[in-house]
């Protein structure tokens, strides 16, 4: 049994904490794939205005995360703030579901949650406060734990959330459904996560709000969080043609985009365990680059898909190459500030605000150039450029 579960799993912080991100996945894998229709088709807001308020949100959610993971670090303690923000997340979206309208909408996601987002890295800070002093490869197993179970959120969440709304004249009940999920995760963190002493944990330098952001941009930090972002920007950029792709160019069908979409999660979900044990033998480097590899690999062949069957046949690349640039660079990024965890983790939501921005001109790119086939190549050559990096700056393997 314990070569499936390891021990690190016995500890009771890492076990609330894999339910608590599970439950905070889930409110994102509820409304996620249908906010778009909730906002602009059901509450009428345009096409400029709703592209402008995730961007803010973005923007919101990535200083809310420096500001907050150095409020913690300098406490010592994550718990209240995990406590605090999960508040955030319950009215954000209850407040959309019970009073639906474009400036409840507006103001939830623009002020509300991305506060409660801020959760997602403080759930990583408290965690690799919990494992340190652990061997490298444990501290890998349990990021990749922690962070299998978001996708494990999306592989059962939104087809579930799809079926039970599938007769409604609205998806507004899928924000309730995300509402009662951070009631859970406020109840897991509040009754089952173990209390911290702050004194005892508290970083030995505090530093102030601006000297926190000054870390984050400094050059040391920021180069490689670009190089990191310019490979997770392929997801983005995957999630943006993929679509497109399989009802274009390869005559598929929007059922086969949700299918596919569920394969590939399942295939994470997989592929972060085998992922993490590879890191017991081989850097983080190493590992994410023959990643890296793998899902350009896949990006080229999407390009030339002219069938569903093509897509189909690369969701094995697709899941072995994902699992691999959604879990090892969390560990990595955390490294770069390791004394202060919820600083270091924060970077973990810089990261995704980069790899979306850089995603979205990728897109805009590629398809001013060429078609979606180009934009694939294209997000493809920007995943090198960002291995090219980070192979520069780190290429050689590291050994504590």
């Amino acid at each position: 049994m314990t070569r499936f579960l390891p021990d690190v799993f016995r500890n009771p912080t890492i076990r609330v904490s894999m339910l608590a991100i599970f439950a905070f996945g889930f409110a994102g894998a509820a409304t996620s794939p249908y906010q778009s229709v909730i906002g602009i088709r059901e509450l009428g807001l345009s096409n400029g205005i709703y592209s402008a308020l995730i961007f803010a949100a973005a923007a919101v959610n990535v200083t809310v995360s420096i500001l907050l993971g150095n409020l913690a670090d300098r406490l010592g303690e994550y718990r209240s703030m995990m406590l605090t923000v999960a508040v955030f997340g319950i009215f954000g979206y209850g407040a959309v579901y019970l009073f639906p309208a474009q400036a409840t909408f507006l103001f939830s996601v623009l002020c509300l949650l991305p506060i409660y987002n801020a959760l997602n890295s403080l759930l990583f800070a408290n965690v690799r406060a919990t494992t340190n002093g652990m061997p490298r490869g444990d501290v890998a197993t349990v990021n990749s734990g922690v962070r299998a179970m978001i996708s494990l959120s999306w592989v059962l969440v939104p087809g579930l959330v799809g079926v039970l709304l599938s007769r409604s004249t609205s998806m507004l009940p899928a924000y309730l459904f995300a509402s009662l999920a951070c009631m859970i995760c406020l109840g897991l963190i509040a009754a089952f996560l173990p209390r911290q002493k702050g004194t005892d944990k508290a970083a030995t330098h505090h530093l102030s709000y601006l000297a926190a952001l000054g870390e984050v941009i400094s050059p040391r930090v920021f180069v490689r969080v670009l190089a990191i972002s310019l490979i997770s920007s392929t997801l983005h950029v995957n999630g943006a043609i993929l679509p497109l792709i399989v009802t274009g160019p390869a005559h598929g069908t929007v059922g086969d985009v949700g299918i596919l979409v569920g394969i590939v999660a399942l295939l994470e979900v997989v592929f972060i365990v085998v992922w993490s044990r590879a890191q017991r033998i081989m850097s983080h480097v190493k590992a994410l680059a023959i990643g890296t590899i793998i899902y350009v690999v896949y990006l080229l062949l999407l390009g030339f898909a002219v069938t569903p069957w093509h897509v189909y046949a690369l969701t094995l690349l697709s899941g072995i190459g994902a699992a691999a640039l959604i879990s090892i660079p969390i560990t990595y990024l955390q490294d770069l500030i390791a004394e202060r965890p919820g600083l270091g983790s924060a970077l973990i939501s810089v990261n995704i605000f980069l790899g979306a921005g850089l995603s979205a001109l990728l897109f805009a790119f590629g398809t001013g150039v060429s078609g979606y086939s180009g934009t694939a190549v294209t997000g493809a050559v920007a995943g090198m450029i960002g291995l090219g990096m980070l192979w520069f700056f780190d290429g050689r393997e590291r050994r504590r």
